[in-house]
């Protein structure tokens, strides 16, 4: 049961999570061409700064988690893990993490994950969270990190790829929060936390929620527009972000339950992320030669 809260501090849900889409952006760019050391080293790294920075954040949010329904059960709100170990065991992880991204990886993917890891960690948990509305935005680009480190991993470049990545897994983001901030918005308000359903109200984050899905649902086609994959995922893309936006419009009707909806919307968007995740990974068309400079297979093709 003692290792068991160290477990549970590094919220291994959100872990697993970034895991996937981690291997689906390393995926993509490594068509054809992976190197299992390089992918494992990655994948682990990523896996541990992220435990890092959600070990650092319990540590950060403690009092406002003990206000919560949500979060008044983590172990340094119980007491079943003290601060210091709880802070130890971040620092730890944060190390062990950026280690083996560094001598398992490139630099670039390395300081893709620190950056990452400075937001989530530094800029979002300590003041934009507590103090802005825009603090949902600030927090998206954490989350929106590990694709891109995982392409840029593969790669060794940032290039448009990585940044219809990083567009993409943002936009994700908004709709996914915001849904959350609406069916626990009283957690929210009683933690005196300022998301956009709490400050604005329920119907201004909802008509938010529907704009951040069509954006998002340009964003995915551009990764196919821009050659990287193929027309299967073109069309779990459209699938998926087509009816995840038809979820949010039935939100507009005068005798929904916003909680209920809410909830529909936020399981949706996990649907949604997980299956292009996998779809970018078994449908690109990206090659990685072997000097590492990534070209499309069309320009690769019109060149022979």
């Amino acid at each position: 049961m003692k290792l068991k809260r160290y477990l549970l501090v590094t919220k291994p849900g959100i872990i697993f999570g970034n895991l996937i889409s981690t291997a689906g952006g390393y995926l993509l760019a490594a068509q054809g061409h992976v190197d299992l050391w390089q992918m494992l080293a990655t994948l682990i790294g990523l896996s541990l700064v992220v435990a890092s920075g959600c070990a650092l954040n319990n540590c950060v949010d403690r009092d406002i988690d003990s206000k919560m329904a949500r979060t008044k059960s983590r172990v340094l709100v119980t007491g079943a893990m003290s601060f210091r170990a709880a802070l130890a065991h971040g620092i730890v992880l944060g190390i062990a993490g950026f280690a083996t991204l560094w001598f398992g990886t490139n630099a670039l993917a390395t300081a893709c994950a620190l950056f990452g890891f400075v937001i989530y960690a530094g800029v979002y948990s300590l003041y934009m969270k507590r103090k802005s509305v825009y603090g949902t935005v600030v927090g998206s680009l954490s989350g929106a990190v590990p694709p891109v480190a995982g392409y840029c991993a593969a790669t060794g470049r940032f290039d448009m790829g990585a940044a219809i990545l990083l567009l993409m897994f943002c936009l994700w983001q908004m709709p996914h929060s915001y849904a959350i901030a609406i069916f626990r918005f009283q957690d929210y308000q009683a933690a005196g936390i300022p998301v956009l359903p709490v400050v604005r109200g329920v119907s201004a984050a909802k008509q938010q929620i529907v704009l951040y899905i069509l954006a998002f649902m340009v964003a995915t086609i551009m990764l196919m527009l821009g050659g990287y994959v193929g027309y299967g995922y073109l069309v779990v893309a459209v699938a998926t972000s087509l009816w995840w936006l038809k979820m949010a419009l039935s939100g507009r009707k005068a005798d929904v339950d916003d909680r209920v909806w809410a909830r529909q919307v936020f399981a949706f968007s996990i649907v949604t992320i997980t299956a292009l995740s996998v779809m970018m990974a078994v449908d690109s068309r990206m090659d990685v030669p072997s000097t590492g400079q990534p070209q499309l297979a069309q320009l690769q093709h019109a060149s022979a």
